[in-house]
Formats: structure tokens, sequence, C-alpha cells
């Protein structure tokens, strides 16, 4: 049915509420990335109108440390949109100091706690490969 996919991953040893707030700024991340992923307003039968949702469903796997890096090394190759969230986001208080703190990560060593790949299904099943759907 649709000729891309998204996939959101994130750290298993995680508190939930950190989970949760990797994965709402991951998808936010998708929706930025890829606007034509969006589907149309929702409105309701009163004629109120809502936001709108990417148009397609997004998988959610759990990965230690080392399979989120497997996974970024294989998107990379693959060359898929990729939305990154290292541990240290969790410590800073805006989007300014989110980059400055992803800048000065070792690009060949992320602590990544986070990461959504959006790109051709294929290309993304390979970069997910191995990996659980998060319970």
């Amino acid at each position: 049915m649709f000729d891309t996919k998204v996939a959101l991953i994130v750290r298993s040893d995680l508190a939930v509420w950190q989970k949760l707030n990797v994965v709402a700024f991951l998808a936010t991340g998708v929706a930025a990335a890829a606007p034509d992923a969006l589907g149309e307003p929702y409105e309701d039968a009163a004629g109120h109108r809502y936001g709108r949702m990417l148009g397609q469903p997004m998988m959610v796997f759990a990965a230690d440390r080392s399979g989120l890096q497997s996974a970024h090394r294989q998107a990379l190759s693959r060359e898929l949109r990729i939305v990154p969230y290292v541990h240290a986001m969790f410590s800073t208080g805006h989007d300014a100091a989110n980059r400055a703190v992803f800048r000065a990560e070792d690009a060949a060593n992320l602590d990544l706690v986070g990461l959504a790949l959006h790109g051709p299904k294929k290309a993304v099943d390979k970069a997910v490969k191995g990996l659980a759907l998060h319970e």
C-alpha cells in the first residue's frame, strides 16, 4: 500500500517518560522531513477541524545502544531520512542547545537513545533488521 516506511527506534533501557519523549520528538522530525507524508486535516461531525498526522503507520522498535548504532550505519549507507536523538539532549532546554550537544557528539560513536528512519520500505526494513517491535 505504501512505497515508504517509517521506523522509530527507541533505546530499551530508558525510563518510560524518556521513551515517550523521544518517540514524540522523532515523530515530529519525520513530519518535518517528509511533509509529503502528511495526510489531510481531520474534521469531526460538528465541523471542528483538527491537525494533520502522517498518513502511514509508524513502527516503533526497541534496541540497545549497539542496535541503534547499527541501524544508524545502515540508514546512512542507504541514504534514508534520519532523525537522531542522543542522550545529551535530555539535559538541554531548547532546540539550539539540542543541536549544539548533537554536533559535539563523536559521529562514529553517537550515544543514540532514539532514531527515526523514513524511506523506501525495503531500505528501512534492512536498517531495522534484527530489531524487535517495542512492547
